[in-house]
């Protein structure tokens, strides 16, 4: 049986409670720079690439395996504000003298602590953008940074 504690806290029967993490709240830090919170991240994941072969007169399946392990880029949107100043100072330093950094993705709860953290391997960044700007929207203005990395140093728990 389930049954709800809160936005982010649920009990299952003869399980101690225990705190979920929530989509909506993490931040993110890429070497000493505090880059802030931001609204979305996509693309937090990991491919094991496998080598497949086939052995002659086996025909029920084909032999798979494991290479190596590539990870997919990592796209943050926030909406424009004051801590996009920090971001375009990182920016600008890697612009000038490019070097990969270790990153942190942290997913908080509803006190800001962390939950959850990936710490990225070699993170540098692949392209910013802001939205549209346009007068005769009411739209809020969103900046997206996108950034790669060499994979996970450590998952603490």
């Amino acid at each position: 049986m389930l049954e709800s504690i809160g936005p982010t806290l649920l009990s299952l029967s003869g399980v101690p409670d225990q705190t979920f993490a929530t989509s909506c709240r993490f931040r993110v830090t890429i070497g000493p720079t505090a880059l802030g919170n931001f609204s979305t991240c996509s693309g937090l994941a990991c491919t094991m690439e496998m080598n497949e072969r086939s052995e002659g007169g086996l025909n029920s399946h084909k032999w798979k395996f494991p290479t190596r392990m590539t990870y997919s880029d990592i796209t943050l949107t926030r909406p424009l504000g004051k801590s996009s100043t920090l971001l375009w100072a990182w920016l600008a330093s890697q612009a000038h003298s490019p070097s990969p950094l270790p990153g942190e993705i942290a997913v908080l709860d509803d006190d800001g602590h962390p939950l959850v953290r990936w710490t990225l391997d070699g993170v540098v960044p692949v392209e910013w953008k802001g939205s549209e700007l346009s007068a005769a929207s009411s739209e809020v203005v969103t900046e997206t940074l996108v950034i790669t990395h060499h994979g996970f140093l450590e998952i603490p728990a």
